[in-house]
């Protein structure tokens, strides 16, 4: 296990966000500190690309940041649901108190937007649905269209808004006072410099994000 890392999630007195990309500049009026995704947890991946992400809430829904450079950037995957994960992508994984100790939620996105929404335990996961998908608020800085690896160093941000209602296994009301797990995570399974980190230590011989054993404590206002 690890030492369980924690971070306290502020709300945010925005309650209607006509679109994403209005997130970072909301997190920078309200003071939102940013996180390192920093944790090279398995020594054939040495490649630590710089990733820092900030989260905060409006009762109603999770705002999620992430400022990211790294050698290269590709967002094959057109469309939701997509191998996301084998793109430029930055993950949250989340499991939801009072939930089964092997369940949780993963939301992936990569530097087009694409999502990718699952639930369930490891090995024996539901996809969302088109719905719970749109409700999802993406923006990137690099557009929405699709294109193949680009070579040398790229900077780009994400940021996402996530619904109380895009949790399509819960009849989740809001996030107020909640006391849950989860991780943040940055991959680029299919890169020409792979990688895997993680914002709390995994202690896994392989990598494998889909281990809510080394969750942190999200505590959220």
């Amino acid at each position: 296990m690890n030492d369980m890392k924690e971070l306290s999630i502020a709300k945010v007195n925005f309650p209607e966000i006509t679109s994403a990309e209005l997130v970072p500049g909301i997190l920078d009026q309200c003071h939102i500190p940013f996180q390192e995704i920093a944790c090279v947890n398995w020594k054939d991946y040495p490649y630590q690309p710089a990733v820092r992400f900030r989260a905060a809430h409006t009762g109603d829904a999770i705002l999620l940041n992430y400022r990211i450079t790294e050698k290269s950037v590709r967002a094959v995957a057109s469309e939701d649901n997509g191998s996301v994960w084998e793109d430029a992508c930055a993950e949250f994984f989340i499991q939801l108190p009072g939930d089964k100790k092997e369940n949780y939620y993963n939301f992936e996105c990569n530097c087009a937007g694409k999502l990718l929404i699952g639930y369930g335990k490891q090995g024996d996961r539901t996809h969302a649905g088109s719905e719970p998908l749109a409700g999802v608020k993406r923006w990137s800085s690099l557009g929405t269209q699709p294109f193949e690896e680009r070579m040398g160093e790229c900077s780009w941000e994400l940021a996402l808004v996530i619904p109380a209602s895009s949790f399509f296994a819960h009849q989740l009301k809001d996030f107020n006072h909640m006391e849950a797990t989860g991780n943040f995570y940055k991959c680029g399974d299919k890169l020409e410099t792979p990688h895997f980190l993680s914002w709390a230590p995994i202690d896994l011989p392989a990598p494998c994000f889909h281990c809510p054993d080394f969750f942190g404590k999200l505590h959220f206002e």
